[in-house]
């Protein structure tokens, strides 16, 4: 019986990229190959295992079952040359990771966090991924992200590395639009933490109130409060200087948790080094 080849890790690394973006055209802005060489490497890869890695098709790509499989051999493999390597040559740390965070805490802490973290690690490549808990859950479950900041509930839980406030705002500490009957909201999507919270509270006291604006985008809320047509529902720290805090007219709302999830039980060295600065970072920023 035949020798199978050894595997080579250009390849798995390239695969591992492509698996997480869920696109070929996406992978080579990240790796720096035209999308034709990164196809090729992907069918070399196949002919090595000698089963199908890739559903290809016309909205980007998405792991068989065998590809699946490969992933997690393929990141613990990586994870492990890079710790070696570290170790060996003495370089400092080095890999990748893929980082996600909703866009207000990627506002308020990012710049300070990773400005820290990659001036102690110049080799480690971050790649960022800026959606709401609600997409990045499921972006850690497919491994298309090792790590991530989510939003928790419980401001005390185990988990939590730093408590948020939920706050009102507007453009003005009392907005005109207070005195509708119903008053308008511009509000995270349904079944996000903000959304479900603005809701729960204005239904407790019994205000009447409409959705007039609903979006994932940070920007897309705060213009809208901007503009002085609806009350919006930030966290604390990312309500921008020209806009106000609003507390008379209104219920309270609940305070939240930040905390850090993993797409693998044991996550690289270069992951739980960003896991740790963060971990000891985030709480005193």
């Amino acid at each position: 019986m035949p020798k199978p080849p050894d595997l080579d890790l250009a390849l798995l690394r390239s695969f591992a990229i492509v698996a997480r973006t869920g696109s070929i055209s996406g992978a080579c802005l990240q790796i720096g190959r035209t999308q034709s060489a990164l196809s090729m490497q992907m069918h070399r890869l196949e002919s090595a295992i000698g089963q199908p890695l890739l559903h290809r098709s016309g909205s980007g790509v998405r792991l068989t079952t065998a590809g699946e499989k490969l992933l997690v051999h393929a990141e613990a493999l990586l994870a492990r040359h890079d710790e070696i390597l570290a170790d060996m040559v003495g370089t400092g740390l080095r890999g990748s990771v893929s980082f996600g965070c909703p866009e207000d805490y990627s506002a308020a802490f990012l710049p300070e966090l990773l400005r820290g973290f990659c001036a102690r690690h110049p080799e480690v490549e971050l790649r960022m991924v800026c959606a709401p808990t609600l997409e990045l859950r499921p972006l850690l479950h497919r491994r298309q992200i090792e790590m991530a900041l989510v939003s928790v509930p419980d401001p005390a839980g185990r988990e939590v590395i730093r408590p948020a406030e939920l706050v009102w705002v507007a453009n003005e500490p009392q907005p005109a639009v207070l005195r509708q009957a119903s008053l308008p909201l511009a509000l995270s999507a349904p079944l996000t933490l903000d959304y479900r919270a603005a809701c729960a509270a204005m239904e407790a006291v019994g205000r009447r109130y409409r959705v007039a604006f609903a979006s994932n985008s940070l920007a897309g809320l705060i213009a809208i409060a901007r503009s002085g047509h609806a009350i919006s529902v930030l966290t604390g720290m990312a309500v921008p200087a020209d806009l106000h805090v609003v507390t008379a007219g209104v219920p309270a709302l609940p305070r939240i948790g930040i905390a850090l999830e993993y797409a693998d039980p044991r996550p690289s060295l270069a992951v739980r080094a960003l896991g740790g600065h963060i971990g000891a970072v985030l709480p005193t920023l």
